[in-house]
């Protein structure tokens, strides 16, 4: 595990490049917390849509206390709905940006199941405080404003219905040819079947935005339904070096089960919501950014997720669309397995599509579209790195992966794509609403 978290730290930081002088020192560079974050991550195999929430609620922490001592920072009150107001801490005098690196572990370390992991890491950014020569009674005062925000952020998290969920009858795949069934070779239950009763952050609900309807359900071999499968089958026996690579790179399968006679062998991966998280803080840190404009970004990046899973997770289950693994084995070719492993939960729309754009859109707004950047995020995982000219080409890129890996089929990529660029820019327009303006021109 150690070994992991040196080599995904090292692996994280050597492509970000600078202009001028370093904004923001290495102990408060944002790269930390997150990857630390991930690696809990990783360990407990949290799902897609659960990660989003641990960071939107991670990063929520950090920002509350930037907005609260940096005038020109919107407050999250302006585009947060229902955003509490938050008592400030009993010290009145600490820096705030120490206190918003804390705040981040400790939300997450209260929140994750094995979040107690998280406190060596508060350990040792408290002494790499000190090594920086930070006080002692600055450390303590930053520290005791940090626990005392995000204790309150911890509050406003469980009035999003998270706490209902295990309360919800056990899932149970419908009935009927058209609809998703477990894929081998795990066979696993189905993945947060409930997530859209989840209180969204920004968006005004689970069903905002909807894509048209999928092609609908077919047998026959002349129909347009079997027309997309037998494009799958295609496109996955004849994949290039190239294509081969993409899907891999955009694999972001928390937990892919491979078999060994009567053994299964699990293989843990960051998750979509780590690899974009990580996207943005190698961004923040290539921009040169001040901390304050870190936060702002590294967090409009996580509610835009939060909520962009929801509303997908809302449309997966509505339509409960069977996958191109279950349908090709049935009634066009038994053997045949996709390239990546078949996640556990409907196929219409394209989670990695919707998350991609969304968290691309935002970026976009905050970074510009003409951001370049060389991603090895997945570096760890064996694979990459990856360089782009725009965070929309990389989730164009990150869409198509998945008919590459053989796990969608062409339009829940393409409606996917629209259902995320429709869920950024909505957050976008909140954003702007409030007062949030671009940080790189």
């Amino acid at each position: 595990m150690k070994r992991l978290v040196l080599l995904f730290i090292s692996c994280l930081s050597f492509t970000a490049s600078f202009a001028g002088k370093k904004q923001v020192p290495a102990y408060l560079e944002l790269q930390q917390p997150v990857n630390a974050i991930n690696l809990v991550m990783i360990h407990d195999v949290i799902s897609p849509p659960v990660a989003a929430r641990y960071y939107a609620y991670a990063m929520l922490s950090a920002y509350q206390l930037v907005a609260k001592n940096d005038k020109e920072m919107v407050k999250p009150a302006a585009f947060i709905k229902s955003f509490p107001e938050i008592k400030p801490p009993a010290v009145k005098s600490y820096d705030h940006r120490i206190a918003a690196v804390y705040a981040i572990y400790e939300t997450a370390k209260n929140m994750l199941p094995s979040g107690f992991m998280l406190q060596d890491d508060e350990n040792a950014f408290t002494k790499q405080l000190l090594k920086n020569k930070i006080k002692q009674q600055d450390i303590d005062n930053a520290l005791q404003a940090a626990v005392n925000v995000s204790s309150q952020i911890i509050g406003f998290s469980k009035i999003d219905n998270y706490s209902k969920l295990s309360a919800k009858l056990r899932y149970t795949p419908k009935k009927g040819e058209q609809y998703w069934y477990p894929t081998p070779p795990a066979y696993m239950e189905a993945v947060e079947p409930h997530w859209n009763s989840i209180r969204p952050l920004i968006a005004d609900s689970a069903g905002q935005f909807k894509p048209k309807p999928p092609v609908e359900f077919s047998k026959d071999t002349t129909s347009r339904f079997y027309a997309l499968a037998k494009e799958v089958i295609n496109v996955s026996a004849n994949l290039t070096p190239e294509q081969t690579n993409i899907a891999d790179f955009w694999d972001c399968n928390p937990f892919a089960v491979t078999t060994s006679g009567h053994m299964a062998i699990g293989f843990k991966k960051i998750s979509p919501g780590g690899h974009w998280m990580n996207i943005g803080t190698l961004a923040v840190k290539q921009a040169n950014l001040n901390f304050d404009q870190s936060v702002l970004v590294i967090t409009s990046e996580a509610i835009t997720m939060m909520d962009a899973f929801i509303c997908c997770w809302d449309e997966k289950y509505l339509v409960n669309r069977i996958r191109p693994e279950t349908y090709i084995n049935r009634y066009m070719d038994i053997t045949w397995k996709p390239h990546l492993q078949t996640p556990p939960f409907p196929e219409y729309t394209s989670g990695h599509a919707i998350v991609s754009n969304s968290c691309a859109t935002v970026l976009t707004f905050l970074l510009g579209d003409h951001f370049a950047y060389t991603d090895d995020t997945e570096v760890p995982f064996g694979v990459g790195p990856r360089s782009f000219t725009s965070f929309m080409q990389a989730a164009s890129e990150a869409s198509v992966s998945r008919l590459y890996g053989g796990i969608h089929y062409r339009d829940s990529i393409d409606e996917g794509n629209k259902q995320g660029v429709a869920a950024g820019n909505y957050i976008v327009a909140r954003l702007k609403q409030a007062g949030v303006k671009p940080v790189v021109n």
